[in-house]
């Protein structure tokens, strides 16, 4: 095993740093930046789910213990191995911190926080563009697949700097594209939906306003109809009724009498 883990030890290209500034406060500028646009607070307290792609990858780390790439360099520092007689197995002297973490290869960290966060930031901004409008606006895709673009750019610089397998950044770019998948898709409709700009709750809250679980909107103003995917509320636009009669005259097309 230790034949295949002779990398050269290096630095990274991307450091440890800019990871949460590529993966998670990267993609929170720009959904915040729609969201003062929108006014839509669900879109602010959903996307914060993607850090449960952190706890994932961390537990699996410490689970499989799988060395790194560069292993061999970061138990023997001085290119000299030594090895225990009897078991085979490899006698490290080198820092204790360094061959520690030569144990976290599988799988990779980077990986997985890039995809999370930039991952739904791709389903985010194809609900909110309207990518799947059927009108074939290229650049709109172009748009769209940026984020995994650069979660890509960020998974092949480390199997480049040999820190990670190939191995470890195909997983980790599944699980955090996977976790991002989910917490988008639990709360917002696809993005291919009539009505993908806006999350589930937001139409719960439109049409079951808090405080007033009797009443249903019986009518609305012609300017608060349902067009290109939103929903144009106004507070004068819902009129109640008090009897199933005129729930089925309306639904029937004709004038409550």
């Amino acid at each position: 095993m230790m034949t295949d883990l002779r990398y050269p030890m290096k630095g990274n290209t991307v450091p440890f740093w800019a990871v949460p500034i590529i993966g998670i406060i990267g993609p929170m500028v720009i959904i915040t930046v729609i969201y003062f646009k929108k006014r839509n607070v669900y879109d602010l307290h959903h996307a914060i789910l993607v850090l449960i792609t952190a706890v994932l990858t961390d537990a699996i780390k410490d689970g499989v213990g799988r060395p790194r790439p560069d292993f061999f360099w970061r138990c023997f520092p001085d290119g000299k191995p030594e090895y225990n007689n009897f078991t085979t197995g490899a006698i490290c002297h080198g820092q204790a911190s360094v061959i520690k973490e030569g144990h976290k290869s599988f799988p990779s960290g980077h990986t997985s926080w890039s995809f999370a966060g930039l991952g739904f930031l791709s389903w985010y901004l194809a609900g909110k563009i309207k990518v799947f409008d059927r009108r074939g606006h290229v650049a709109k895709v172009c748009i769209v697949l940026s984020p995994l673009l650069l979660a890509a750019l960020v998974a092949v610089s480390r199997v480049d700097d040999y820190w990670h397998h190939w191995q470890d950044v195909c997983t980790g770019g599944l699980l955090g594209f996977t976790v991002a998948s989910i917490c988008y898709l639990q709360f917002f409709p696809l993005p291919s939906d009539e009505n993908g700009l806006w999350p589930h709750a937001y139409f719960r809250h439109i049409l079951e306003p808090e405080g007033d679980s009797q009443a249903q909107p019986t009518y609305m103003s012609r300017r608060s109809s349902v067009q290109n995917g939103s929903f144009q509320y106004s507070p004068d636009a819902v009129e109640m009724r008090s009897t199933s009669q005129a729930m089925d005259s309306m639904e029937a097309g004709q004038r409550a009498q």
